[in-house]
């Protein structure tokens, strides 16, 4: 297998997984992903830029035969999740006088997910250089995105920056590059939504910070590189920073049909006043593309029937996947039917922890809904557009 040029001296070794669906058993992956490793030479040391899964080393060691590379001097560790530090262990095998160079908290997580030995871990402060020779390595401390140690690095002479996680996608593509730049943000979007969103805050304090550099490729750990990096700082941007849209995403599942009747009244109460409304049946919904969509929704509404004293099971699991996203929703609001009585709107709510949003009355239906409840939803649908007032319109 060969390396692929990016830049004079630098090289792309790592390794696509076609056949891979599933991640960290619980993220969904339609179209596979990449293990990114990235190797860059200098006139006196190199260095190995992430690694990839432990399962991937031996196409990482055939890349590296095919540069015929004899010593490796630096192994950067910008994030110590498995997908990208798994195969560590094997590279310093083979390499014995490499380094790895991390955060401290880096090296706290490699000591204690990989076992290496503390002394050949070398840590880094922010804004650290490190010499190539005629190439130079600066570190960026970004923690929480998405763990608390990572860090992105900079090759100064070429303006290349490599965060690891940060700006990618899962994604397996016979195109290193970005060229179908739609199916690429529609990616990064699902991977942003998934993993990074809940960090959204911490994102954007580092996409301050990276305005401070001129960067004319970003190469992640995961996906196509960026020659265009303005591709995705500014989706972004927009993603962790803008105003939401004038969106309703709506979660629901319904067992006899009491709650998907007040769910299509509320729908089409929705977009008679000019809202753009997404939803998902939870029973056979992709979560993934739920995530996706709470990126711009200003509300959320979920729908459930109540099952002996509390929310449909779906409903709740729905409730703890918002909650832990943390989207950027300004009002929620919770519909449904029961059958005799129960506490399912203060379960979901406690539910919500996490979201500041302003909590709308909720309308809940007693067996069938009747005119009374079509009522309550058509002030619900009302009281949710006059909030989306001032808000950028949606596709749906």
């Amino acid at each position: 297998m060969r390396a692929w040029p990016i830049r004079d001296g630098v090289y792309w070794v790592g390794a696509m997984d076609w056949d891979r669906r599933l991640f960290d058993a619980l993220i969904p992956l339609p179209d596979g992903t990449s293990y990114n490793s990235y190797l860059v030479r200098g006139s006196d040391k190199t260095a190995l830029i992430d690694a990839v899964d432990p399962p991937f080393a031996g196409l990482l060691f055939s890349r590296l035969d095919d540069l015929k590379l004899k010593r490796l001097d630096y192994l950067i560790a910008n994030h110590a999740e498995q997908d990208h530090s798994g195969a560590i262990p094997q590279v310093l095998e083979r390499f014995p006088e490499a380094r790895v160079v991390t955060t401290s908290k880096g090296k706290g997580l490699l000591l204690d997910h990989l076992h290496l030995r503390e002394e050949r871990i070398q840590t880094v402060a922010d804004g650290e250089t490190l010499s190539l020779g005629n190439r130079t390595l600066e570190f960026i401390h970004a923690p929480w995105v998405h763990w608390p140690e990572t860090m992105l690095t900079y090759l100064r002479e070429e303006k290349v920056l490599f965060p690891c996680d940060l700006f990618g996608s899962h994604l397996a593509t016979n195109d290193l590059l970005v060229i179908n730049e739609s199916q690429v943000a529609a990616a990064a979007k699902r991977y942003y939504a998934e993993i990074m969103m809940p960090f959204r805050t911490h994102i954007q304090r580092h996409l301050e910070k990276l305005k401070g550099y001129e960067i004319s490729l970003i190469a992640p750990s995961h996906g196509p590189l960026y020659p265009r990096p303005a591709l995705i700082l500014d989706l972004y941007r927009d993603w962790a920073a803008g105003e939401p849209l004038n969106l309703v995403v709506l979660p629901y599942v319904s067992m006899h049909g009491s709650t998907l009747r007040m769910v299509d009244h509320l729908v089409e109460a929705l977009q008679a006043r000019g809202a753009g409304v997404i939803q998902f049946n939870l029973a056979e919904a992709d979560l993934g593309k739920l995530a996706m969509a709470l990126v711009d929704a200003a509300t959320i509404v979920l729908a459930a029937p109540q099952v002996l004293s509390g929310a449909h099971p779906k409903a709740i699991y729905a409730a703890a996947l918002v909650n832990v996203l943390r989207p950027k929703a300004k009002s929620a609001a919770i519909i449904g039917s029961y059958g005799w009585g129960g506490k399912m709107v203060e379960q979901l709510t406690g539910l919500l922890s996490n979201l500041k949003v302003e909590l709308l009355p909720p309308v809940l239906a007693r067996g069938l809904p009747g005119a009374e409840t079509f009522q309550a939803l058509d002030r619900l649908a009302e009281a949710i557009v006059e909030r989306h007032a001032s808000l950028r319109p949606a596709r749906t």
